[in-house]
């Protein structure tokens, strides 16, 4: 059995560019890998995905799609393991869990052709390639960018926000751009109201502007700021 790190990814900032005929975002963004994440067995020559829920929320399906990331990571490098992951990434977080779970099965394999795996998940490439980058397409265009030590303070509501959901509420909008450089926080804000309340808990918490991270609903501020529900967090450089 293997041990594999899936660490977090947080995005800095999101501009949506364009919408292509497929109906995909084109985006513009910064992304790092964080110092949290997830935890991978991996059985070589096994079957199976397992999920292990430490994330505190519950529910039926922790990883929220992680699983059949997992399994499309394997079929992509044609290798076959039982794959049991413990989650610290909460689903919906904007946090990147199922594409990081992904990419740690792709490092595993030894699969390392970003551009395929974003392909299978949008945010895979960026997290196989990890760091820091300039990701733009639809995910598959990563420029990396020096590794800055920085830390970041999060505050993960118990909101999970669908991805799906709230680029089809940017679309809605009319193409909203962001306030704070992420271009789907007004989106999300559409999708899940309740998510305000918890950015203004940060907000009260640091005296700084709350970032949404993704496509939400995780809120971040530059800085630690250690506190009750709060989460501190260090840039990791590339794998």
């Amino acid at each position: 059995m293997v041990s594999a790190f899936a660490p977090a990814k947080l995005t800095l900032s999101l501009r949506i560019v364009g919408v292509r005929a497929d109906g995909y975002h084109e985006i513009d963004a910064e992304m790092v890998t964080l110092d949290f994440g997830d935890r991978l067995d991996i059985e070589p020559g096994g079957s199976g995905v397992e999920m292990i829920d430490r994330t505190g929320r519950g529910g039926p399906d922790p990883g929220w799609g992680a699983d059949n990331l997992v399994a499309a990571a394997l079929a992509l490098a044609r290798r076959t393991a039982r794959v049991t992951v413990t989650k610290a990434i909460p689903a919906g977080a904007g946090l990147g869990g199922g594409s990081a779970d992904a990419a740690a099965v792709l490092r595993w394999a030894g699969f390392a052709d970003v551009e395929a795996a974003a392909a299978i998940g949008a945010d895979v490439g960026f997290c196989l390639a990890g760091g820091r980058a300039r990701v733009r397409g639809i995910g598959e265009i990563i420029d990396p960018r020096p590794h800055r030590p920085e830390r970041y303070t999060l505050l993960i509501p118990p909101v999970a926000c669908s991805t799906p959901a709230v680029y089809a509420a940017w679309d809605d909008l009319g193409g909203p751009v962001g306030p704070t450089g992420n271009d789907l926080e007004p989106a999300a804000l559409a999708v899940a109201p309740e998510l305000a309340r918890w950015r203004d808990r940060l907000a009260d918490a640091t005296g700084l502007i709350p970032r949404l991270a993704g496509s939400g609903g995780t809120w971040f501020v530059a800085g630690a700021h250690p506190g009750p529900g709060r989460l501190v967090t260090s840039t990791l450089p590339a794998q």
